[in-house]
């Protein structure tokens, strides 16, 4: 299918082919028929990416500010490369979609095949999109004026923010597409509307919906007109659509109201505001938030759980619903608003007219006539086929996400490996990440790779709740298997890994840190002494909200099974002995808040050796994120962050520094590989399972 991508770095608005999405849980599988362009935040999107980096910087100083301090923690190169690698990945543009159901995701109610639905889904001939961001169309409205629902919600929220009453007058500064939206749909609650702009076809569009509109191109003073237009009373409220970097619409309208007036704004512009101006009226200022409440929030976006009807009248969803109503009625009319209509495959040509052309208003993608028969089109070669060596691993991805495209990859680029099939659930990254890293095809489809037999070796780096069901099926159908940690995330599945048959079959989990130099070094030095060991290991996490995926308990198992199994590997390495107890203490003691990411873990060995692991989420990033100290016989061992490593009391050994950080990517990738041709696991079965039931034991403790 063709999607349109924007690339941030080199500016590039292009089409791709790309694999169909597959359907999802709580996700409709949408077959597009048309799609608006926004003037306003796809323009800016554009704009940026075809920006030099200093005018990037410029714009993002909050960026700017994270680049310095991940410089100072990680170092320049490893920093320059994210920011690359970031900058590269292609970016969906669009988020007005309407379409007919294709298909229907487990678990979604109120929709069915065939339904003509509004989504926010993006440019693309297939979207898949949750159920709380689509909306079934009535039979009397076209898809073509339907496209533009998502974008009108966004301008029915700051109404709703602003809470006119039939015969208040409102202002409306801004007359793009959502500024003239914003005026019909307070026209239709009985509002009287001045509106401003500097483009008189756009005056004359607000003018033709019943506003009274001015040019401000033309010299008139819109704060006296305001005044004139209200009979000297000020006006009820001002909705700024405009998009600038002046404070100046913020400051008019705070002139133009009344006392106790309501500014809403639902553009961008500069906020640099004059108290006395809101002070004395004592006005209300509110930034409107997308499309109604529910956006950005994960529980009701992502897992489908809608807001109590009788608590939250108009949420996003059903604010589609609102506008679809008045489109339905009559009340509000798009089609003026359409300034050019061009097919999908003219797309780049559209963003060329959008950037070029700034009367244009809305600009409508029309997609192929949809017969009613939906083949999904899930595989897309990347390059040509070439005959693959059984003798050497033949490679299949599951999974195209940051640590996959920034860390696993550059590292397997640098070995002699047979790149097949790379998995991506929505397809853009499989493509980007695919042809970045000449993979001979991509697919949104998992099992093409289980099924395929050429492939003898799976990667698995997609989410952690779908760890160990890959493994499972990639080791049944005789696969090697390296799995970015953690393995699993419950005891019923580490018992269920455990009884497959692994014979001929290495199985790793990605625990590089034991690979790193540093790491190296120090096994080495310690094992020339028999003495237990103290090691204590300082992780400065860093803060995750607790909506972030990974601190779900279902879904990412939460930090300590997500990334502190990484430490507890690493001193499991270090000591040479099996783990004898794990014991895990918390700080905070209230079940509102994510707890487990601050924790301590003590954990002791068979051979008398004690770890501790200090994994805390409560620190400042720009302090290093890992330290390692271990005690042993009179002598210590220091590791700064993966950077320098220190010696106190080795006869032979003071310090070891390397360039850039190194935490054993590469060398795991390499060691992993070599494994399978040698038939040599470089980690032992069963201490993956024991660091893995540790793990599992800790987190169920600081859990409960």
């Amino acid at each position: 299918m063709k999607q349109v991508l924007q690339n941030l770095n080199s500016g590039e608005t292009k089409i791709e082919e790309i694999p169909t999405p597959s359907i999802r849980r709580g996700k409709l599988l949408i077959k597009t028929i048309a799609s608006v362009v926004s003037s306003g935040t796809e323009r800016m999107l554009v704009d940026f990416g075809r920006a030099s980096y200093l005018q990037k910087a410029r714009q993002q100083p909050e960026k700017v500010k994270q680049v310095i301090d991940k410089i100072k923690t990680d170092g320049l190169q490893p920093t320059i490369n994210a920011v690359r690698t970031k900058l590269d990945q292609p970016l969906p543009l669009g988020y007005s979609n309407a379409g007919i159901v294709v298909a229907v995701g487990e678990g979604v109610e109120g929709f069915k095949v065939g339904d003509r639905v509004v989504s926010n889904g993006p440019h693309a001939e297939v979207v898949c999109v949750p159920k709380n961001l689509c909306a079934k169309i009535p039979d009397n409205v076209d898809f073509e004026s339907a496209a533009f629902t998502v974008i009108s919600s966004i301008g029915l929220q700051g109404i709703r923010l602003a809470q006119p009453t039939l015969g208040e007058t409102f202002v409306v500064i801004g007359l793009g597409l959502i500024g003239l939206i914003t005026v019909q749909l307070l026209k239709a609650h009985g509002c009287k509307v001045l509106a401003t702009d500097f483009d008189q076809n756009k005056v004359d569009l607000a003018k033709s919906f019943g506003a009274e509109a001015i040019n401000l191109s033309s010299g008139i003073d819109p704060v006296e007109y305001a005044q004139k237009f209200t009979n000297g009373r000020g006006v009820d409220g001002v909705i700024i659509t405009a998009s600038t970097k002046s404070s100046e619409p913020v400051s008019q309208a705070a002139k133009m109201c009344r006392k106790r007036g309501r500014i809403i704004l639902v553009g961008v512009t500069g906020l640099e505001l004059s108290r006395s101006d809101f002070y004395e009226k004592e006005l209300t200022f509110q930034v409107s938030c997308s499309y109604g409440p529910g956006r950005y929030d994960v529980e009701y976006e992502e897992k489908g759980k809608d807001y109590p009807f009788g608590f939250v009248r108009w949420t996003e969803q059903r604010n589609f619903e609102a506008v679809l109503d008045m489109m339905a009625e009559g009340k509000l009319n798009v089609k003026p608003l359409i300034s050019k209509v061009f097919s999908i495959d003219e797309a780049v040509e559209a963003y060329r007219t959008l950037s070029e052309d700034k009367s244009v208003i809305g600009i409508v993608l029309k997609y192929p006539e949809f017969n009613g028969e939906f083949v999904p089109n899930t595989t897309v070669m990347l390059r040509e086929k070439v005959t693959y060596s059984p003798q050497k691993p033949i490679i299949g991805v599951i999974g195209a996400g940051n640590y996959t495209n920034q860390t696993l990859l550059p590292a397997m680029k640098k070995l002699d490996v047979q790149l097949k099939t790379i998995v991506s659930s929505g397809g853009i990254n499989g493509v980007h990440v695919g042809k970045r890293f000449n993979f001979e095809q991509t697919t949104t489809d998992a099992q093409t790779v289980i099924n395929d037999s050429s492939i003898n070796t799976v990667f698995i780096t997609t989410r952690h709740d779908t760890h160990a069901y890959y493994v499972k099926e990639a080791i049944n159908a005789g696969k090697h298997v390296f799995v970015e940690k953690p393995l699993c995330l419950t005891h019923e599945e580490l018992e269920e890994l455990k009884k497959l048959n692994y014979d001929n079959k290495i199985l790793m989990v990605g625990f590089n840190r034991r690979f790193a130099p540093h790491i190296q070094k120090m096994k080495e030095l310690l094992d020339t002494t028999a003495q237990p060991k103290t090691m204590v290991m300082l992780v400065n996490a860093g803060y995750i909200p607790a909506d972030h995926w990974t601190q779900d308990p279902k879904v990412g198992g939460g930090r300590i099974i997500g990334e502190a199994c990484h430490f507890i590997d690493l001193l499991r390495f270090l000591a040479g002995s099996k783990i004898k107890s794990i014991q895990g203490i918390k700080i905070g003691d209230t079940s509102s808040e994510v707890t487990d990411d601050k924790a301590t873990i003590t954990i002791t060995f068979e051979d008398g050796s004690i770890g501790t692991v200090h994994y805390f989420a409560n620190g400042h990033k720009s302090y290093p994120k890992e330290k390692l100290e271990v005690f042993v016989g009179g002598k210590i061992l220091s590791l700064d962050n993966f950077k320098t490593l220190y010696g106190y009391g080795w006869s032979n050994f003071k310090k070891m520094k390397l360039r850039s950080q190194d935490k054993g990517h590469l060398n795991g990738v390499k060691a992993f590989i070599n494994g399978i041709e040698s038939g040599y696991a470089p980690i032992p079965l069963e201490e993956i399972f024991e660091v893995t039931q540790a793990t599992l034991d800790v987190a169920q403790q600081l859990r409960y």
